[in-house]
């Protein structure tokens, strides 16, 4: 599963600098310039981590931060603060208003990665874990094998990915246009019924047998990954 990244800031030339050395890590990244197109992004698609510019048009990255802290849905959301200001006083208003790190412009990438990477560890380590497992079934990030009670199973490409997306975050419903964005990519056009043929035939390719269906259909809105499966 590719770890989503929301880059909220409005200096195009840091955006982009951003999105390149993210995108060479893996990361899916999406952009905002302000407030308002900044949560408009998180109710498309929750991101995993938020980086986000202290000083923005308009409404301030620490009233936004206040936002994403306030609703439950986001709450957890992992935030680094992005700015110049680099006085302890600052600092210790960032972390207080939720932010959960603090990185002071111009900042060194490979420290960042770094930050990125540790706060990911901490909030959601399933997603930078090189094997994923969940009940009898195990995923290799490395060698791109799944298997389920010791034995491979054998699944397409997008399968494969659409399985990886859905033990990411176990539990979490996902609907079918965010199964969409998060397994097929934002660039290409598929009919969203298109997802419940894949989750078919990712269904018909795991569950052998007597096997118990880790796959859960959230009538309305779409799958998740079953936690009680997890559990097991």
């Amino acid at each position: 599963m590719t770890p989503q990244v929301l880059v909220v800031e409005d200096e195009a030339d840091l955006v982009e600098l951003l999105r390149y050395n993210l995108e060479a890590e893996d990361f899916s990244v999406a952009t905002a310039e302000d407030a308002e197109e900044a949560m408009l992004r998180i109710a498309e698609n929750t991101p995993d981590i938020i980086l986000l510019d202290w000083m923005l048009p308009g409404t301030s990255g620490i009233e936004i931060c206040r936002r994403i802290r306030a609703r439950t849905d986001t709450a957890r959301i992992p935030i680094i603060m992005l700015t110049a200001r680099g006085e302890e006083e600052e600092r210790v208003r960032g972390l207080a208003t939720g932010a959960d790190d603090y990185v002071v412009k111009p900042f060194s990438l490979p420290e960042l990665m770094a930050r990125i990477n540790a706060l990911l560890r901490r909030s959601n380590p399933q997603l930078i874990a090189a094997i994923l497992k969940a009940g009898d079934i195990e995923l290799d990030r490395t060698t791109h094998r799944v298997r389920r009670s010791g034995k491979e199973v054998h699944l397409g490409p997008t399968e494969y990915r659409l399985l990886e997306y859905l033990m990411g975050n176990p539990g979490r419903v996902y609907s079918r246009e965010q199964l969409l964005d998060g397994v097929w990519g934002t660039d290409v056009y598929v009919d969203e019924r298109t997802v419940d043929v894949h989750v078919g035939r990712l269904r018909k390719a795991i569950n052998r047998g007597r096997a118990k269906d880790p796959i859960r259909t959230v009538r309305g809105a779409g799958y998740a990954f079953d936690e009680k499966f997890v559990a097991n």
